[in-house]
Order: C-alpha cells, then sequence, then structure tokens
C-alpha cells in the first residue's frame, strides 16, 4: 500500500527504451529509473514550446500549437476546443505560470505513426495572489500530426 492509500504492484515496471535515455537515477542493485525520454523528437519539441509560450504569455504560439478540437482537463473541468481555452482558462494559466518555478522531474514522449504521447512530472513552486504554491504537477497530453505539423490534442493537468 503506498503512502495515499493506493494500492502498489510489485511488479510495476515504467519500460523505456536506454538508447533514447537523456538522464538515469540508481540505487545500489536496482536497475536505472530513466527520468527523461523521447525529447530529441519535433512532438517533444512542440510540447516544450507550448510551455514556454505559456509562461512567456505568448497567446498566438498557443493558438498555434493546439489543435482547434483540443480537449483540455483540468481540476475537474473540461474545455472542448481551442478557442473555449482561449476564452477562459488560458489567460489564468498564463499569469499563474509566469509566478512559478518549474522544476521537470520527469519527461516522456512516445511517437507512433502520426501520434504522440507525452507524460511528465514537475515540481512547482512559488507565490501565487498571497499563496505559496509548492507541489508536484502531472501532465498528459497527446499530439497528432496533422498537415505536416504536431498539434496538442489532449491535455490532462493535476497536481
Amino acid at each position: 500500500m503506498g503512502d495515499d492509500g493506493h494500492k502498489i504492484e510489485e511488479d510495476f515496471s515504467f519500460v523505456v527504451d536506454p538508447n533514447s535515455a537523456s538522464g538515469a537515477t540508481t540505487q545500489p542493485d536496482e536497475p536505472a529509473v530513466v527520468q527523461f525520454s523521447g525529447l530529441e523528437h519535433p512532438a517533444a519539441k512542440v510540447v516544450q514550446d507550448f510551455h514556454a509560450a505559456l509562461k512567456a504569455g505568448d497567446t498566438d504560439a498557443v493558438a498555434r500549437l493546439l489543435a482547434s478540437d483540443v480537449v483540455i482537463f483540468e481540476g475537474g473541468g473540461v474545455e472542448r476546443s481551442r478557442a473555449e481555452y482561449q476564452s477562459h482558462h488560458m489567460a489564468a494559466d498564463m499569469a499563474f505560470l509566469k509566478e512559478m518555478s518549474i522544476e521537470p522531474l520527469e519527461h516522456h514522449v512516445q511517437v507512433q505513426g502520426d501520434s504522440a504521447l507525452s507524460l511528465a512530472r514537475s515540481k512547482v513552486s512559488g507565490q501565487f495572489k498571497g499563496k505559496t504554491i509548492a507541489h508536484t504537477g502531472m501532465e498528459t497530453i497527446t499530439l497528432q500530426h496533422r498537415n505536416g505539423s504536431w498539434r496538442i490534442t489532449h491535455i490532462h493537468w493535476s497536481n
């Protein structure tokens, strides 16, 4: 049983091609755990550019990187298009991220054909609206290669 009450299976593993790893950690007598992989792929660059655009408040860049039919899950809510995100939570997300320090803990990007999956964890800390923020952010992003470009089609954020 984990610290949070969830059952943990002893044979759980996350398999990653070690040839694509850019970082790993080890404990004595344990196999390496890869923390970063697949970040050299163009789909990963789109995710990294998206993060940078949000933090910089660059609404045009965010719009270029999101598919028009993107679905975003955050805080129990859902936004079902780029236009809906732009008119609702995008400005708040940008204001929040502008004040935060983000430390990547883990980021894996896997690509199969015209689809890509980005899985990431980050340490998020800072002050926002008079409150101290310190949590681990979790992010899942899916991308599709459409008309010659990678676009984000789904985001799920939690902490």
